[in-house]
């Protein structure tokens, strides 16, 4: 059985008899699709069970990213409260067992629901209940104190929004590969109408059912917190709202998995929202321009990593389709804002 790329087999084996004696060997390691960043593989154990292993993507990734001490420590924080998340198992600092640090954690059973693909073998009677866990598990993530579960030093409460656009300005100039001067309209004008913030909470980042294990109506575990900090937490919503894509409306790449109809439409989600947490919405569409603005950026820097040849499935990704995804959340960005 060939082992996949990013994995030391014998070192990493070696390692899990030390620091995972549950996980019988021996241990085959089997790459999951769907991630374009963190590259995140199920380890299948000799006795049938399964774990999850973490590690950064290959090669050379930007400093801010990827860290995998602190993602290991948000879902160990999270963990503790009824926010539902893979259960923490082990840390691996030592770069010299796979040339860089790496993760375990529970292997959960369920569907990911990366487009409408995926979504339409869902029963259309646990479409609405999985709508609404959506929101309350969103709602009671952003009502966790961080200093009660270990978080409190995970970043900066304050001025969240003025440090993302000075982050993903500082990273889209690193990661870009053409000139898109609607990136820096955006982003002036986001800087410009930047509202007050209120309140601070753990903001996961990536919160969309693509990132979520699901099952039977109800939310299995959240996956992907990379991107998580401490901040505004309306960030969130309006980055649930760009993902929550009605069946005729227009995506970026594939199809979300909402379009696969029978979901709560974008109103429901944001009351079920606002009568959880007791937040003022009215800013959504700013928060829904920022998000777009963010994931572009984001995006190009995939695609300056899928350029250099250093993500596991290079060969089988059309570059040109991630250009078109950047220019589709930018131009969806200025229309939020009526830039242009």
């Amino acid at each position: 059985m060939s082992v996949p790329p990013g994995i030391d087999a014998a070192a990493v084996s070696e390692w899990f008899a030390a620091h995972v004696p549950q996980a019988a060997q021996p241990l085959r390691f089997e790459l999951i699709a769907g991630g374009h960043s963190n590259l995140t593989y199920r380890v299948h154990c000799a006795d049938g069970s399964s774990v999850v292993l973490r590690r950064p993507p290959l090669g050379h990734v930007l400093a801010t990213a990827h860290d995998m001490g602190r993602e290991h420590k948000i879902i160990s924080g999270v963990g503790q409260t009824d926010v539902p998340v893979p259960r923490a198992i082990a840390l691996c600092a030592d770069e010299t067992v796979n040339e860089a640090p790496f993760y375990v954690m529970s292997y959960e059973d369920g569907a990911v629901l990366h487009s409408a693909d995926e979504s339409a073998l869902v029963p259309e009677a646990e479409r609405v209940p999985l709508s609404r866990r959506v929101a309350d598990v969103l709602a009671a993530l952003h009502a966790i104190e961080p200093d009660d579960v270990g978080l409190g030093d995970l970043g900066r409460r304050e001025d969240y929004l003025g440090r993302q656009l000075r982050r993903w300005k500082r990273q889209w100039e690193q990661s870009k590969t053409r000139e898109l001067p609607i990136m820096d309209e955006v982003a002036a004008e986001l800087e410009a109408r930047k509202p007050a913030q209120v309140g601070s909470a753990i903001v996961h980042g990536d919160y969309r059912l693509g990132n979520m294990i699901s099952g039977s109506g109800d939310i299995v575990a959240v996956l992907d917190w990379e991107l998580c900090t401490l901040g505004d937490p309306m960030a969130d919503v309006g980055y649930l709202m760009n993902n929550w894509v009605l069946p005729d409306e227009q995506t970026a790449g594939t199809s979300a998995p909402t379009q696969a109809g029978g979901f709560a439409s974008r109103s429901e989600m944001l009351d079920w929202y606002a009568d959880a947490s007791g937040r003022d919405l009215s800013q959504v569409d700013y928060y829904r321009a920022f998000s777009y603005w963010r994931l572009a950026a984001i995006s190009e820097g995939v695609l300056n990593r899928y350029l250099r040849g250093v993500m596991a499935d290079a060969e089988e990704t059309d570059t040109d389709q991630f250009r078109e995804n950047v220019d589709f959340l930018s131009t969806s960005a200025a229309e939020r804002l009526a830039v242009r």
